[in-house]
C-alpha cells in the first residue's frame, strides 16, 4: 500500500466536505445572478445604443448598479472557494493539480482579468468613452463572467468525467496529455450550457420580481413594464434552452455516471424499457433498503421515458443501483461491466503495483519496474476503488439526490409556464392590471435560487463518494488536518457568509426601494 494518501479520520472528511459545501452554496447564490443580469443589462444598453433614448441609459445604469453589488460578493466567496482546494483538499490538489489547476489558472489570468477590466469601464466610463465602446465594455463584462464560468465548469466537469490525462508513477501525479480533451469534453460542454442557461433564468426572475414590485407599488410603471418585457423574453428563452441542455446533460450522466442516474431515479433494479419517475413517496431523509429492490410506494412514472433519456432508445437498458454493484450487464461497447468487488480488487492491485514499482525503481531493477508498471497501467482505471472498503460506499444519498432532481425539474417546468403566461400578458394585455401576476413574479425569485442550488446538489452529491469519478474518493483526497480546526473555520465562514448575504440583500433592497434615477419618461 502506497503512502500517497494518509489515513484520515472520518471527522476530518465530514467537516471538510461540510465546509466546502457551505462555501459553494453561498458562492452560487451570487454567481447565477451575475451571469443572468449581464444579459439583461446588455440588452438594455443595446436598446440605448440603437435608439439614443435617455430612458434606456437610465434603465441600464439602474440594473448595472444591482449587478455591481452582486458581482463584488461573488468574487469574494469565489476566491475563498478556490483556496479551499489547497487548504482542505491537499491530497486531491497534489494528485491532479497538473490538470485541475490549468483551467483555474486560465480563469484567473484571462477571464477574470477581462471582466475586472471592462467592469470598471462599464461603471465609470459613461461620460468618458463613446456609446459604442461603453456598450462593448458592458457585453465584454458579461462575456468575461461567462468565460470564468466556462473554465470553472471545465475543471468541475473533469472531476465528473476525467479525460485527457495519464498517471505518472514517478511523480505520483496525474498529468495532462490533451488540453483539448479536457477543455472540450462532451460533459464539460453540456454542463456549461445547462449552467449558463439556468443562470439566465435567475437573472430573468430577478428582473421580473423587481419590476413586479414597482407595479404593485404603482410606481415607475413605464420602467417596470419595459424591464418586464426584457426579463420575460430572456426568461422564456432561457427556460426552454435549460430544458434542452438538461436533457443532454442527463444523457451524458447516464453514459459516464450511471450510479448518479440510478440515485436520481431511485432505481434499484434496472432493465430494459425503464419508466421515468415523476414522483413517489420516497423517505426524504432515510437511505432506502435498495438491496430489497422494492421501489418507493405510490410511484407515478412515464413508461419507457427513462430508457429514452439515458440511451435515446425507448427499449434501452438502464442499470439500477444493485445492477451497478453486482455488474455483469453489457455496456454499449459490448463489454461486460465489472462488479464493484472486482473493481475494488483491481484498484488494490493498482495501489500495490504502484508501491512495488517505486521500490523496484529505487533498487534499479528494470525488469521488476516494467512488470509492475504494466500491472499499474492495466488496473489504473479502477485506482480509486482500491480505497473502497464496502460496495455500499459508492452509493450516494439517494433521497436527497432524488428529491433535488425533482425539485429542479419541477421548478424548471414552472418557469416555462410562468414566463409563457407573462409574455402573453405583456404583448397581448395590460400588464399593470393583474395583481396576482405581480405577486407571482415576486414569488418566483426565491424559487429561481432554489432550482439553481438543487441542480448543484444533484451534480455534486450524486457523484459521491468521488472527488474524481472512479479515481479518488473523498476520504483519500482531504488534507491531514484536525477536525476541530475545520469545524471552527466552518462556523467562522458560516457567520461571515451570512453577514455578506445579509449585507447584499440590505443594499439591494435599499437601491430597489430608492428606484431608478430616470431623467425622463418616454
Amino acid at each position: 500500500m502506497t503512502n500517497l494518501f494518509l489515513a484520515i479520520d472520518s471527522g476530518t472528511v465530514d467537516w471538510s466536505r461540510a465546509q466546502f459545501a457551505l462555501t459553494a452554496i453561498y458562492h452560487w447564490l451570487f454567481v447565477p445572478l451575475t451571469l443572468g443580469l449581464a444579459v439583461v443589462m446588455g440588452i438594455m444598453e443595446t436598446c440605448y445604443y440603437r435608439t439614443g433614448k435617455q430612458f434606456w441609459k437610465d434603465t441600464a445604469r439602474f440594473w448595472q448598479k444591482l449587478f455591481g453589488v452582486n458581482f463584488a460578493m461573488g468574487v469574494a466567496t469565489g476566491i475563498i472557494l478556490e483556496f479551499e482546494f489547497g487548504t482542505n483538499w491537499s491530497n486531491y490538489s497534489w494528485f491532479v493539480g497538473d490538470i485541475f489547476g490549468a483551467p483555474l489558472a486560465i480563469e484567473g489570468i484571462v477571464a477574470f482579468f477581462m471582466e475586472s477590466t471592462f467592469v470598471a469601464v462599464m461603471f465609470f466610463g459613461w461620460n468618458k468613452v463613446s456609446r459604442g465602446f461603453h456598450l462593448a465594455s458592458t457585453w465584454l463584462t458579461g462575456l468575461g463572467a461567462t468565460l470564468s464560468a466556462w473554465w470553472i465548469l471545465v475543471a468541475n466537469a473533469w472531476m465528473q468525467y476525467p479525460v485527457g490525462q495519464t498517471f505518472n508513477p514517478d511523480t505520483m501525479r496525474n498529468e495532462m496529455t490533451s488540453f483539448v480533451e479536457v477543455a472540450l469534453s462532451p460533459f464539460a460542454i453540456d454542463k456549461f450550457f445547462h449552467t449558463i442557461t439556468s443562470s439566465w433564468i435567475v437573472g430573468a426572475v430577478f428582473t421580473v420580481a423587481v419590476s413586479s414590485y414597482y407595479l404593485l407599488k404603482k410606481r415607475e410603471r413605464y420602467f417596470a413594464t419595459e424591464s418586464l418585457k426584457i426579463g420575460a423574453a430572456v426568461g422564456i428563452v432561457a427556460a426552454l434552452l435549460a430544458a434542452v441542455t438538461g436533457d443532454s446533460s442527463a444523457y451524458q450522466v447516464a453514459k459516464v455516471q450511471p450510479m448518479k442516474l440510478a440515485a436520481m431515479e431511485a432505481l434499484y433494479d434496472g432493465g430494459e424499457s425503464q419508466s421515468l419517475t415523476v414522483v413517489s413517496l420516497l423517505h426524504p431523509f432515510q437511505q432506502p433498503d435498495y438491496k430489497s429492490g422494492e421501489e418507493a410506494p405510490l410511484r407515478i412514472a412515464v413508461p419507457n421515458a427513462l430508457s429514452f433519456l439515458a440511451t435515446k432508445d425507448f427499449k434501452g437498458y438502464v442499470p439500477g443501483v444493485n445492477d451497478i454493484i453486482k455488474g455483469g450487464y453489457t455496456l454499449p461497447n459490448g463489454e461486460k461491466e465489472l462488479s464493484v468487488k472486482e473493481k475494488m480488487l483491481r484498484g488494490r492491485a493498482a495501489i500495490q503495483a504502484l508501491s512495488a514499482y517505486r521500490k523496484a525503481k529505487e533498487a534499479g531493477n528494470s525488469a521488476e519496474t516494467k512488470k509492475y508498471s504494466d500491472v499499474l497501467t492495466r488496473n489504473m482505471k479502477y485506482f480509486g476503488y482500491g480505497y473502497v472498503k464496502d460496495p455500499d460506499q459508492i452509493v450516494p444519498h439517494i433521497p436527497l439526490t432524488f428529491w433535488s432532481f425533482r425539485l429542479m425539474v419541477g421548478l424548471g417546468c414552472l418557469f416555462i409556464l410562468f414566463f409563457g403566461v407573462l409574455v402573453f400578458y405583456l404583448y397581448k394585455k395590460d400588464i399593470s392590471r393583474p395583481r396576482w401576476l405581480h405577486v407571482a413574479g415576486i414569488a418566483m425569485l426565491p424559487l429561481g435560487y432554489i432550482a439553481s442550488e438543487a441542480g448543484w446538489i444533484v451534480a455534486e452529491l450524486g457523484r459521491q463518494p468521488w472527488t474524481i469519478q472512479d479515481m479518488l474518493p473523498t476520504w483519500a483526497a482531504v488534507s491531514d488536518l484536525h477536525s476541530g480546526s475545520i469545524a471552527i473555520t466552518f462556523f467562522i465562514f458560516l457567520a461571515l457568509f451570512t453577514a455578506m448575504l445579509i449585507t447584499e440583500i440590505s443594499i439591494l433592497c435599499k437601491e430597489i426601494k430608492k428606484g431608478p434615477e430616470l431623467s425622463s419618461i418616454e
